[in-house]
C-alpha cells in the first residue's frame, strides 16, 4: 500500500456512490468510467461495478511500466481490489450476487474486457491473469470479506493524508486508534483464524499498518502504537478440548481412588491439582507453537507468492531492454 494506490481508491470511492433510497450506483464523474460500459453505457449496478473494477485495474495494471512499478514495489493491489469488490457487491438489495466466484465467472472469465491484454508482461497477459494470481481468495464468503473494508478505508486515509515535513499528527493518529480498533475486531472475530484464506487479508493490512509506522518514524512521530501480533481466540479453541477430557479423566481417577482409600484421598486430589495446572500451561504452549508455525508458514507463503510476481515484472523489464537494444 502506497499514497498512490490509495488516491486511486479515493477517485473511485468519491465518484462512484451507493444511494440507499433508490438502491442503485450511480457514477458522479462518469468521463473515466463510461469507455469499460458496453456502448458507454452501464445499465445495471452489476455492469456499473464491473466498470469501476476495470477503472481500477486498468489504473494499477493497465500497461508494464504500472505493472512493474506496483509489483516491484510488492503492493498487494488484487487483495484489496477483492476487499473493494465485496463490498460492492454486498450493498446491493435487488441484485443479488451470491459470490465472487460467480461475479467471475460472468464477468471475468466469460468477459472480454478482462482479458485485455498487458503489453510487455509475459507471465499476467491480461487483468484476468492477475486476478488468477489470488484466485483462492474468490472461495472466501463475500460477507466476511467485505468486514475488511473499513479498516482497509481507514488504513488508506492515513496515507492519503501522509506528509513527511508535517509537524502535527493528529489526525493521522486518530485514525490510527480506529484502525486498530478494527482490526482488533478482526483478529478476534471466529470466522477468521490462522487457518482461513482470510488471514492472509489480515497479515496485509498488518504489513502495510506497520510499513505506515515506519514512514512515520523516518518523519520523526512515533506515537503510533504497535498491532497485537495474533489473535488467542484459536489457542483457547484449541486448548478447552483436551483440559475438558483431562477433567474427565481425573475425575474418574479420584473417584476410583476414594474407593479404594478414603484416606489417601487428599493427598490423591492434591496431586492431581498440581498434575492440572501443569499439563494447562504445557498444553497453551504446545498450541501456542502451533500457531506461530502456521503464521511463519504462511508468510512464508505470501512472501513467495509476491516474489513470483517481482520476478513477472523483472522478466518483462528484461525483454522489453533487450528488445529496445
Amino acid at each position: 500500500m502506497n499514497e498512490n494506490m490509495c488516491s486511486k481508491f479515493l477517485y473511485v470511492r468519491t465518484n462512484f456512490t451507493y444511494q440507499s433510497n433508490s438502491r442503485n450506483y450511480t457514477f458522479l464523474n462518469d468521463k473515466l468510467f463510461k469507455e469499460y460500459c458496453d456502448n458507454e453505457k452501464c445499465e445495471t449496478n452489476i455492469d456499473k461495478i464491473s466498470a469501476a473494477c476495470l477503472f481500477l485495474l486498468n489504473e494499477f495494471f493497465g500497461s508494464s511500466d504500472l505493472f512493474s512499478y506496483y509489483a516491484k514495489n510488492n503492493i498487494n493491489i488484487v487483495e484489496y481490489v477483492i476487499i473493494w469488490l465485496s463490498y460492492m457487491l454486498t450493498q446491493m438489495k435487488d441484485e443479488k450476487m451470491t459470490s465472487l466466484n460467480e461475479f467471475y465467472t460472468k464477468h471475468i472469465e466469460n468477459g472480454n474486457r478482462y482479458k485485455k491484454a498487458i503489453t510487455g508482461v509475459s507471465d499476467c497477459t491480461n487483468y484476468k491473469d492477475v486476478i488468477d494470481k489470488k484466485k483462492d481468495l474468490l472461495n472466501m464468503d463475500m460477507k466476511i470479506i467485505s468486514k475488511f473494508y473499513d479498516a482497509f478505508q481507514t488504513l488508506c486515509s492515513m496515507y492519503n493524508q501522509y506528509d513527511g515535513d508535517k509537524t502535527n499528527w493528529e489526525k493521522e493518529l486518530v485514525d490510527a486508534q480506529k484502525f486498530i480498533g478494527m482490526y482488533k475486531k478482526l483478529n478476534n472475530d471466529p470466522s477468521i483464524t490462522e487457518d482461513s484464506p482470510y488471514y492472509q487479508l489480515l497479515t496485509t493490512l498488518s504489513t502495510d499498518y506497520d510499513n505506515f509506522k515506519k514512514k512515520c518514524n523516518k518523519a520523526s512521530c512515533s506515537h503510533f502504537e504497535p498491532l497485537p501480533a495474533y489473535s488467542r481466540s484459536s489457542v483457547t479453541k484449541n486448548t478447552l478440548i483436551p483440559i475438558a477430557f483431562i477433567f474427565v479423566a481425573v475425575s474418574i481417577v479420584l473417584g476410583i481412588a476414594y474407593k479404594v482409600n478414603n484416606k489417601e484421598f487428599k493427598n490423591i486430589a492434591f496431586l492431581n491439582i498440581i498434575f492440572i495446572k501443569y499439563m494447562k500451561l504445557f498444553i497453551i504452549w504446545i498450541s501456542e507453537t502451533i500457531s506461530k508455525t502456521k503464521i511463519k508458514r504462511k508468510n512464508k507463503k505470501y512472501k513467495e507468492e509476491n516474489e513470483s510476481i517481482i520476478y513477472d515484472s523483472k522478466s518483462s523489464d528484461y525483454f522489453r531492454n533487450s528488445n529496445n537494444d
